[in-house]
């Protein structure tokens, strides 16, 4: 659909409702602290809106983990980032489900227990962001096999800077060109 398959709708969906739901218990936490009305319920329609886009991230992972390309690592990895993914919009759904089930009338007692599990979704969050991160920036997930090629290939055959042209981390390149090449793992400023 518009040209995006399903590892790339799976890009697309993910950080949206991660930030929202970092944010829903940056709103909780501080509606604690101040106990201001309007920022509990700024939380719990960030809640709302973070669980909604985040289950669609999760269906969106799944249908992308059986088209893409992969060997071991990546299919060890996509497990793990798909479990964790599901156990923390588990929690994210408990929690929204307790407080609408409950009504926001929950002694003090029962509104830290769900603040302690938003918090451990949060971390939930975190390390299934660090595995999906691993996927892409180390394994490559989702870049099919002939295009993961012909980018090795033209990393290898490296570039030229013109005289005077930036360098990439903002150094001024020598006036003279240098051919030079960064190959996968080498960090670029190396040479």
């Amino acid at each position: 659909m518009l040209g995006y398959d399903a590892a790339r709708w799976h890009a697309v969906l993910n950080d949206l409702p991660a930030a929202l739901l970092f944010v829903a218990v940056l709103f909780d936490v501080a509606a604690a602290i101040t106990k201001r009305e309007s920022l509990m319920w700024a939380a719990i329609w960030t809640l709302w809106a973070g669980v909604i886009g985040g289950w669609a991230a999760v269906v969106a992972g799944k249908i992308a983990s059986n088209t893409i390309e992969h060997g071991e690592a990546i299919h060890e990895i996509m497990e793990k980032h798909e479990n964790m993914a599901l156990l923390t919009m588990a929690l994210f759904t408990v929690v929204l489900a307790w407080r609408l089930f409950r009504r926001f009338q929950m002694p003090a007692q029962e509104l830290a227990y769900t603040r302690m599990l938003s918090i451990v979704g949060l971390l939930g969050l975190v390390w299934t962001g660090v595995l999906g991160g691993r996927l892409v920036f180390q394994h490559a997930a989702g870049i099919p096999s002939k295009v993961l090629q012909a980018e090795i290939e033209n990393r290898e055959a490296g570039h030229e800077h013109e005289p005077g042209e930036e360098h990439e981390h903002g150094a001024p390149a020598d006036t003279a060109k240098a051919t030079h090449t960064h190959p996968p793992g080498t960090p670029p400023h190396s040479h």
